[in-house]
Order: C-alpha cells, then structure tokens, then sequence
C-alpha cells in the first residue's frame, strides 16, 4: 500500500510546488507599486549639552527603512510593492526646490522630517496639493488648528496630547499643585502653554510660576541657585518646560523642597521610550537596534509609523490610489498596530494620528496614558490633546 501512495503524494507535491511558483509568477507580474518619499534636510550640530547623549543625525530615516520591509513582507502577499526613496538636503540646500524638481508628480506620499515652517512652505505648493505629506518631526499645537494644512498627517503627539497625560497622571496621584518653571526659548513658552492649558482642563492650580533666566553654567551653580530659585509656595509637583535641555536635568534631587519633576525632564510624556517593553513593543525596540545600532527614538517610530500607515491603507483597500487612501486612513476602519495596547487612527479634523502616550522616567516606563477612568463617547485616545469641538482647523475631509 505504501509502495503505491508514494508515487501519489510526491505527484499531489509537485503539483502544489507548482501552484505555488504560478501564483508567484502572476504576483511578479501584477506588482502593483505604491512610490514613498522620504524628506529632510541635513542639521547643523548644535552645542553639546552632555557628554551622555551623543548628537543623532539620522533621526527617522531608519524607522521608515524597517517600516517598508514591514510593507513589503505583506506585499508579497497582496501583489502590492513598497519603494522607498530618500532626499536629504544638504545643510545650505532648499527644502522647496528640493521638492519641486525631485518629488514632483513621481510621488503621492511624502514622509516630512522638517520643521514647521518648512513643513508648511512644502504643504503650500502647487505640488503638493494632490499629495500626502506625513509630518514625523513637529509637535506644534497650531499645526493642528489655524495652522492646519488638509494635505497633511500629524504623527507625533503635539504638546496639547503630552500637558494632557502628565495632567491626567497628577490627577490620578492627587498632585495637583503645581510650580511651574519655564525656559527663555519659544518653544518652551510653547508647551507652558499646553501646559497651563492641561492644567485647566483636569483642574490643577499652578501655584507659582517662573522663568529660568540664568545664563551662566547651570552644571557650576546649580546645587546652590537651584535652591534658592525654587523656594516658592508650597507645591506637590514641579513642572519644567526646557525643550533644548539647557536647565531641566539639574532640577532634580536639587529643588528646596524634595518634590517629583516632570513635563520635558524627571517624567516625560512621549510617542516612544527605550524602556517600553508591552505589546510587542520589545520585538520592534530589538529590530530597529540590530539594523540601526542605536535606540529607537521618536523621530524613528514617527516614521515607521507613517510608511506603515501608507501600507496599511493600500493593504485594506488594494489599491495605490491617494485620494482612495486618504478617504481609508480618516475613516473609522482604519487601525493601525503601533505597540502601544490600543490600536491607532487619524483625527478626521485635524489629522493628528491618536494614539496612547508613554510616561518616562529615564530607565523606567511609569505609565500609560489615557489613564484609566477618564472616559470619552467614542474614545478614551481623545480626552488627550485638542477633540473635535475644540479644534479650530478650518479643513474638513
């Protein structure tokens, strides 16, 4: 009996072989492509803050290479092929011309890792008004309302999303007195804003405020002024807002009375941690530090996270078709896996992609936010940052 079923099974295992190639062969030949561009511009060093974090020049690019070998995994199974091509601009090139001569009408979707007011010089172009821009490097809050641009996704928390977890984990802790400690930058009166807003929202009383105004060494003097600066009103927490880094790490362990530091030093609110490990997230951190050699940093998820979004779309609907993709992405059937426990999408107002924010503390994951018990009717991933009633974007789908 074995003698004759042999022949048989190895017959029914060419065939099957042969299906396989078959089917293989109409893919190669029906690839359907779907074209990503990936822009940004060469940075200049900026002074050294510390000798413990040495300056990263290619935030972000690496997160959208693994992101198109993620696309392309799936692909070979929907007929559909990712390419990826990259402009670098160097340091005294133009974004604009860049853009213009280059991406022209070979691309419909551009990953932007630029500032914002490049970001929105690209947004304005003729060119790029049929085109998906994928914003990975701002998190400014007017971009996401006068500022909004309907040819454009947000993929980084804004600061309105980062004030709101930390306020929504004070609130949790009953820290609700804050002292507030802002730097002399733009950006820092930026998210002191978001803050004071945040605090208003979940009903924190900063009970003091100021400014850090000391231009000397704040490595030299701290132990002492740090002291002096911070002998304020009783309060449960300080709150710092130093986006450069200039005075923030020397807060802590230094203050007059020993009281927790948060917002961008002591506990953080942000897309993305080296100490996040839940959902997969240890599976990621480990992939992108093979093929990289670093950690992954936010710029770098924001990235993955656009080319995937790209990905997932024209995976959902089959086709490559931007408008077809851009209805897809702000519909409610679009989710987007992103390691975080719930599962992402696009505000259909703003294009702010929602998503859970982590709080860090330096070697440690603290928390994840939305914190539980604050409630929303359609999703718990909008009580962070601007909802839709809140929101002055003017554009529509």
């Amino acid at each position: 009996m074995r003698s004759i079923n042999l022949p048989l099974r190895i017959t029914i295992k060419l065939l099957f072989i042969i299906h396989l190639l078959s089917v293989n062969f109409v893919y190669a030949e029906a690839k359907q492509t779907v074209n990503i561009a990936y822009l940004t511009q060469e940075r200049k060093v900026p002074p050294p803050l510390s000798n413990l974090d040495a300056f990263i020049k290619d935030k972000g690019v690496l997160g959208s290479a693994l992101a198109i070998d993620d696309n392309n995994t799936t692909g070979q199974f929907t007929g559909q092929q990712f390419v990826l091509k990259k402009f670098i601009v160097p340091l005294d090139g133009n974004v604009v011309d860049t853009f213009n001569k280059d991406i022209g009408d070979q691309y419909s979707y551009v990953v932007v890792n630029l500032p914002a007011d490049a970001l929105n010089k690209i947004a304005d172009l003729p060119a790029a008004k049929q085109k998906l821009l994928f914003d990975v490097a701002t998190i400014d809050d007017a971009l996401r309302n006068e500022q909004c641009r309907n040819n454009v996704r947000h993929i980084l928390p804004n600061r309105a999303m980062r004030a709101d977890a930390l306020a929504q984990y004070m609130m949790k802790k009953r820290w609700n007195k804050w002292f507030l400690v802002i730097g002399a930058t733009e950006e820092d009166r930026l998210f002191a804003d978001a803050l004071r807003r945040a605090a208003k929202r979940f009903g924190m009383k900063i009970v003091e405020e100021k400014t850090w105004e000391h231009t000397y060494d704040a490595r030299r003097t701290a132990q002492s002024d740090v002291a002096v600066f911070t002998q304020v009103d009783d309060y449960d927490v300080l709150v710092v807002a130093d986006e450069q880094g200039q005075f923030g790490e020397y807060l802590e362990y230094r203050t007059w009375n020993a009281r927790p530091v948060i917002g961008t030093q002591g506990l953080v609110a942000t897309a993305w941690h080296r100490t996040h490990e839940q959902w997969g997230a240890v599976q990621i951190q480990n992939r992108f530090k093979d093929q990289a050699g670093r950690w992954m940093e936010e710029q770098d998820y924001a990235a993955y996270l656009a080319v995937r979004a790209i990905g997932e779309a024209a995976t959902r609907t089959k086709s490559n078709d931007v408008n077809r993709l851009n209805e897809y992405m702000l519909s409610d059937a679009f989710a987007l896996q992103g390691y975080k426990g719930n599962p992402l999408s696009f505000r259909s107002w703003d294009g702010q992609l929602r998503q859970p924010v982590l709080l860090a503390a330096p070697r440690s994951l603290v928390a994840v936010a939305p914190i539980e018990g604050f409630l929303h009717p359609k999703t718990e991933l909008d009580t962070l940052g601007f909802d839709q009633p809140e929101s002055t974007c003017k554009w529509s789908k």
